[in-house]
This record gives C-alpha cells, structure tokens and sequence, in this order.
C-alpha cells in the first residue's frame, strides 16, 4: 500500500469512506462528538471553522449543532470569488442561505458582511481524503486548506487546524510535496492522533 501515488490513495480511501453503511456513518458522527468535546483547543475556542460533508466524509452536521448548543459561533468555508485557490469563511447559523459551489459542495451564499477573517478564527476544523502516522494529510488536491493554514504553519500562531477522518482513512505512510501542511492533531470517531509539528 505504500507504493501507491497520491491519487491512488484518493481514489482508494474516497471509495473506503462511501462503502461505509449509513448505520456506521450516523454512529461515528456521534462518537465524534465524544472525542472533540474533550479537546483543550475546542473547549477554549470561541469562533470555529467547520465544513459540511460530502463524498463520504464523517457527517459534521451533529457536531454543528453540538457547538450551537455550546454557544461557539460557527463558520463554513466559501471558495475565494476573486482570489482562486483561496477560502473565505462565513459566519454559519441554521437560518444562513447555503448554495453549491463548483465542486458540489456545500457553502453559505457569500455575504460579505458574515466573512471572518481567518487570524480571527480559533481553530479550523479540516477536512482530508487521508492521513498517516505522521500527522500527514491528503486533501482532494485543490490546496485550499495548505494555503489557508500557511501562516499558522509558518509562525504557529492563528486559528490551529485539527483534522477531522474516519478510522479508515489512516494509513501508514502518505507520499508528500513541498506544500503540504502538516496537521498537529487528527481526531476519528475512536481515537485522537497528536504530533510535534517541526517547522
């Protein structure tokens, strides 16, 4: 397995992830919750950046509603109008008027007024297709989350990014390039992954 390229990881993983039944989904979305209520950087963090799920990735919408009921405001993120490559991130609350982007995903309709700032951010939950024992992550390959994390890569200071995955989508060891973003902390449904980011 760890002969494969990045996009046979992709493309093995998103399979993995759609195959799980949906008794199993709804089960790990709620373990979530248990795992990510007891993390120091959650339960001190005010203004969080979450995602809302598709191809197969762990459903967040219990989580959402877990951090409403916590009085934490919420932000998706939005793909850059003007800035390509780039994210915004929107205030998100029950009644925000959402729309598909061109990747099919799910994102606020962009309203300028709801936009935070991501150095005004505390933490940004990420999403990834894969990550392995180092703290490595895979993406979908667009870069959106690399260069949104740059700066706190860079000066570890900012919104701290923890990844969220199903226990299925670790592996050993995941091929690299220069821009990836290493994550300090991955949490999955049954266990949470730290490391030391060396930088």
């Amino acid at each position: 397995m760890n002969s494969l390229s990045r996009s046979e990881f992709r493309k093995q993983i998103r399979h993995t992830r759609n195959a799980l039944p949906s008794d199993v989904q709804h089960q790990a979305s709620i373990d979530l919750i248990t795992q990510v209520s007891t993390q120091p950087e959650l339960i001190k963090s005010q203004h969080i950046a979450l995602y809302i799920s598709a191809d197969g990735e762990l459903d967040t919408q219990p989580l959402i509603e877990w951090l409403w009921a916590q009085g934490k405001q919420t932000y998706l993120p939005v793909l850059h109008p003007f800035s390509p490559g780039h994210l915004l991130f929107l205030h998100y609350n029950s009644t925000t008027p959402l729309t598909y982007n061109k990747y099919g995903i799910i994102e606020p309709k962009l309203n300028q007024t709801l936009v935070k700032p991501v150095a005004q951010l505390d933490l940004i939950f990420t999403p990834l297709v894969a990550f392995d024992t180092q703290g490595q992550r895979l993406g979908m390959g667009g870069g959106y989350y690399d260069r949104t994390l740059s700066k706190w890569f860079e000066t570890g200071k900012g919104a701290k990014p923890l990844g969220l995955a199903h226990d299925c989508q670790q592996v050993e060891r995941l091929p690299t390039e220069s821009w990836d973003i290493p994550l300090p902390k991955i949490v999955t449904p049954s266990k949470t992954w730290q490391w030391e980011i060396h930088r």
